[in-house]
């Protein structure tokens, strides 16, 4: 699977879909939300496919998801009941910023 920056995915067991933000540093990586691969937005679902409970955390819609060992950042666009990961691995959800404080 190819993730470029800018590239949308949707998840093939829930309404879940994301956009690339930043590339991972890597090949033959697969993103994955439910446990099983997410296929690029104008793709077909595949039949069949179920989500695992082990990854039914969901995806938020305006959050971003990162993992730290590759360098991937996505960003949910619309929102899911499966949880995202990359070759197995869960992403983390990357808390925003807290701004200075203005007196």
């Amino acid at each position: 699977m190819e993730l470029k920056p800018g590239s949308r995915w949707k998840s093939s067991v829930c309404n879940a879909e994301v956009v690339v933000v930043r590339p991972p540093k890597g090949s033959d990586l697969n993103l994955e939300c439910g446990g099983v691969a997410m296929t690029p937005l104008a793709g077909e679902k595949p039949a069949g496919a179920t989500l695992n409970p082990a990854f039914a955390e969901g995806v938020q819609s305006g959050k971003r998801y990162f993992d730290e060992d590759t360098g991937l950042e996505v960003l949910g666009s619309k929102a899911g009941d499966g949880s995202l990961s990359l070759n197995g691995r869960p992403l983390q959800r990357r808390e925003a910023k807290a701004l200075p404080a203005s007196d």
